[in-house]
């Protein structure tokens, strides 16, 4: 994880890229597979798999110039079965490519509300890339611009709320307190629907870090001890709807979950927090720090 110049921790993108690069080509057996960060006018390729030389590596791609280039400007994906002689590209990076002995080339950008982040490459030295290739590499890319939207999410109202905190000397303001409740809630939804076990991890990780920061950053001594032995994840993602002022039902369309089965999960909570309503239960749970 790398920090901010807020101070925030958020996981390496590059990690992220790799992920998706894994997905594409276990879903598609490609046997190379690479991507490129945006960077200022063009790109520079950053995480590899299966490439045998070095010519790639660091190489930094003009908007425009080559497939990825074209990608970039397009935001559409493109291939060329035959890189070296195809007609519809530039040919710039000729010298890393053919030495790389690449003949298929996929390329599919990763948009990120709106804009491209990056490029997902599939390559083979032999035979052209079908369709199963693009396809893996388009289920890839789309998974991997929700993340980064998740994290550029995150990033925003954290910086948001410590400004707002910074101005009012605390979790100032009802619209301030209700900004960092309303996050939370929507990242332990996301993170119950993400299908990656890592994403999902790093939602919970994001939305705990949230609660103790509306908490002040202070914590009791014996929090962990009482959290660890008592709400279920489900009872607090229950609370967290319930604190937005969700009903049962509003709730359970959030987090995908029947009435009944909300309100299972409410009176349970509420039991082990010794509360007798909905509102105490609430207050309980913020005071162990499991809600902002």
């Amino acid at each position: 994880m790398i920090a901010d110049r807020d101070g925030s921790m958020r996981p390496d993108d590059g990690d992220a890229f790799r992920l998706a690069l894994r997905t594409a080509r276990r879903g598609a057996g490609l046997p190379v597979a690479f991507s490129g960060r945006a960077a200022e006018e063009g790109m520079r390729l950053t995480q590899f798999i299966g490439v045998r030389t070095n010519g790639l590596r660091g190489l930094r791609v003009a908007a425009a110039s080559g497939l990825g280039g074209r990608v970039l400007l397009s935001r559409r994906p493109d291939a060329v079965d035959d890189y070296g002689s195809a007609a519809s590209i530039t040919h710039e990076y000729d010298g890393p490519v053919l030495a790389e002995g690449l003949r298929s080339v996929v390329a599919v950008p990763v948009v990120v509300s709106g804009s491209v982040a990056g490029v997902l490459y599939g390559a083979s030295r032999g035979a052209a890339l079908g369709d199963r290739a693009t396809d893996a590499l388009v289920g890839a890319a789309r998974e991997l611009g929700h993340e980064l939207a998740v994290r550029d999410e995150v990033d925003r109202r954290l910086r948001w709320w410590r400004a707002a905190r910074s101005n009012e000397g605390r979790l100032g303001g009802g619209a301030a307190v209700e900004e960092v409740r309303d996050l939370h809630a929507r990242l332990r939804a996301l993170a119950r629907r993400a299908g990656d076990e890592e994403m999902r991890d790093e939602l919970m990780d994001a939305a705990r870090r949230l609660a103790e920061l509306g908490a002040g950053g202070a914590t009791r001594p014996d929090t962990d001890a009482r959290r660890a032995s008592s709400l279920s994840p489900r009872e607090v993602d229950v609370l967290a709807q319930v604190a937005l002022g969700c009903s049962n039902a509003e709730a359970g369309a959030r987090l995908s979950l029947r009435p009944e089965t909300v309100k299972a999960y409410l009176r349970s909570a509420m039991h082990k927090l010794g509360a007798g309503t909905r509102h105490e239960a609430v207050v309980a749970a913020r005071g162990r720090g499991l809600l902002p």
